[in-house]
């Protein structure tokens, strides 16, 4: 899976390629965009695997004060493509990484749909699952 890692104050911690819709912009056109600008990926979009709510007042707002709604796609690379850390990375973003899906339970990531992502790709059912950041598990606060 390829994924974009941070490094702050909390450590290393990953997160899927994303962002929102331009104006002008289909949600499909966005997905290939971000993927581009955060991973340095030209990309083919596959298929819903599911969608993610972020309801900041059932989630002690953890991650700010916008309620979000995240379509998460099931990608995959376009031929000769090498996803590379962009010319303008974000803030604190220190790489791009392959992690084998084996081993999604051994790194940290925001949000934490690691179990959601290992289910559907044992399973790539068609029926895209909702899931809510108030019902993930949560991680231990980080020792100081």
């Amino acid at each position: 899976m390829l994924l974009v890692e941070f490094t702050d104050a909390g450590g290393v911690h990953y997160n899927l390629p994303a962002g929102g819709v331009e104006a002008g912009e289909s949600v499909i056109e966005a997905v290939i965009r971000e993927a581009r600008e955060e991973a340095g990926a030209a990309i083919e979009v596959g298929p819903l695997a599911f969608v993610y709510e972020y309801a900041p007042h059932r989630s002690e707002h953890v991650y700010g004060a916008t309620h979000s709604i995240h379509l998460i796609f099931d990608c995959k690379l376009k031929e000769g493509s090498v996803p590379a850390m962009p010319a303008s990375p974000d803030p604190n973003q220190t790489g791009v990484r392959w992690i084998p899906l084996s081993r999604l339970d051994t790194i940290v990531l925001y949000p934490n749909l690691r179990k959601q992502i290992a289910d559907y790709a044992a399973r790539r059912t068609a029926a895209p699952a909702f899931i809510e950041e108030h019902q993930l598990d949560k991680y231990p606060p980080p020792s100081a």
